[in-house]
């Protein structure tokens, strides 16, 4: 009998520490939910500007669809979410381009997300890494290797070389790490063709 009083005290205790515990995590999630969005909204506004410089503002979220049951994307760009699409507008509120916020679920250490600004006539100004995983010392080259590599360009999609590149359209891929450079290379023709078939692409 003593023994079961022993297990019943024992639960009660463990019960009454996981609840207990439960309760301090809630507090304090509910204490750093709002300096976490905050923060989280804070560096995506970044990420606009630097995509988007000459924009004097930002539109709300656009409803844009992703393409279900188009055969290019579901080919091409299966691998990829379209998480956000704004407008991206001067001083009186005029359409100067977009920016869109793209995740590859193809990077070698999981998902790579980024912001890209596209101007109307289909010059992309560049993008701005959010958030990446990959291998040290190979695909974490990203942001110095292949970031640089996409603003200023005016092309329809993109390739990547291993032997140097020769035009705008194509891209060094970083050495040792293919993979990566696949997955942000198909996000960007992602992004690109979502301005195409639905943003007015106008080239």
């Amino acid at each position: 009998m003593s023994d079961k009083k022993g297990m019943i005290k024992d639960a009660s205790i463990l019960l009454l520490i996981t609840v207990v515990a439960g309760l301090i995590l809630g507090f304090v999630y509910q204490i750093t939910k709002e300096p976490i969005a905050v923060a989280e909204e804070k560096a995506a506004k970044a990420a606009y500007q630097e995509v988007f410089p000459d924009a004097a503002g930002f539109s709300d979220k656009l409803e844009l669809a992703m393409p279900e049951g188009d055969s290019t994307w579901e080919q091409n760009y299966a691998g990829v979410d379209l998480d956000m699409a704004l407008m991206a507008t001067d001083a009186e509120g005029g359409c100067l381009g977009y920016v869109l916020t793209m995740t590859s679920h193809e990077g070698y250490g999981g998902d790579i997300t980024f912001t890209m600004g596209i101007q109307n006539d289909g010059t992309l100004n560049g993008i701005s890494l959010l958030s990446i995983s990959e291998t040290a010392g190979l695909g974490m080259k990203a942001g110095t290797v292949l970031v640089p590599q996409f603003a200023g360009k005016q092309v329809s999609q993109f390739t990547y070389t291993k032997t140097g590149s020769t035009m705008d359209s194509q891209i060094d891929a970083i050495s040792g790490a293919t993979i990566t450079t696949n997955a942000v290379t198909t996000a960007v023709n992602a992004g690109l063709y979502i301005f195409e078939t639905q943003l007015g692409g106008d080239r």
